[in-house]
């Protein structure tokens, strides 16, 4: 993780068919990121959306 995502951890997900999902945009507070998901339901009101705090911590694989 670089560090401007560390600075913004909270993150708009767009969630897409088949498990899928986009990134829309990161944000520093959470009530900045709750502000901007409701312009983006009032833009988009079929599309379903999801805010999340990204901690950043990357998948270890266990080595044998």
């Amino acid at each position: 993780m670089n560090y401007q995502n560390q600075l913004t951890p909270w993150v708009i997900h767009k969630l897409l068919p088949n498990l899928n999902q986009m990134s829309v945009s990161r944000f520093r507070k959470r009530t900045e990121a709750e502000a901007y998901l409701r312009v983006l339901q009032q833009t988009q009101p079929n599309a379903k959306f999801e805010i999340i705090f990204d901690i950043g911590r990357e998948l270890q694989r266990a080595e044998s």
